[in-house]
């Protein structure tokens, strides 16, 4: 699951400024479950837009933002979407990026993507992967110590730790205190004296 947050409507005032004949594309999974998204936060948008003046010509709810197939298959959505002069996307920013692909006007995003998670018993997982490409999270438990620590420690905690709780913010959990107990549960005490090497940040 793409992790969201709905960017405040003085910010999407601000980007749709010289933009008019707005077309609206939420996202039927992660921004729907996240209620950044789905039906009701378009229906929401759409209020809000036009209370400040703005042209809504239309709306679709695809499966996934991310996953449009082509401006054909938005078209059979609805095709007031031929009408548009510009796309507001409310999903994750792959979803922006998908939808830009297959049309030719400009397309905005209403979300701030921040990290890829989940959920489990009703509570929802943030920052759970940073997607670095060198996957290693079975090494230590299924709980990703690039993602959750904050100084993206591979080999142990960094000693600031108190009680359990992180050094760089008192209200989580050490991810290493995290890794320990879970390792210690399914008996892989022993992948604790694997060495990994630091992880290399290239920038482009």
């Amino acid at each position: 699951m793409i992790i969201t947050s709905a960017k405040p409507l003085e910010e999407i005032l601000a980007l749709l400024k010289d933009e008019d004949d707005i077309f609206i594309i939420g996202c039927n999974v992660c921004a729907a479950k996240l209620k950044t998204g789905g039906e009701p936060e378009i229906l929401e948008m759409i209020r809000q837009l036009e209370k400040n003046g703005k042209h809504v010509v239309g709306w679709a709810l695809p499966t996934a933002a991310c996953s449009v197939r082509s401006f054909d298959s938005l078209v059979q959505k609805n095709e007031k979407i031929k009408e548009a002069r510009c796309i507001l996307v409310m999903g994750c920013g792959s979803g922006v990026s998908t939808v830009s692909s297959v049309t030719e006007v400009p397309v905005l995003g209403s979300n701030d993507t921040l990290s890829l998670g989940g959920s489990s018993e009703g509570k929802l997982l943030s920052g759970q992967c940073i997607m670095c490409g060198k996957c290693t999270i079975g090494e230590f438990g299924g709980i990703c110590p690039k993602s959750r620590c904050p100084k993206g420690l591979l080999n142990g905690p960094c000693g600031g730790a108190v009680d359990g709780m992180c050094e760089v913010n008192r209200e989580n959990d050490c991810v290493w205190t995290l890794i320990y107990n879970r390792l210690k549960k399914i008996n892989r005490l022993d992948l604790l004296y694997t060495i990994h090497a630091p992880q290399e940040h290239i920038i482009d």
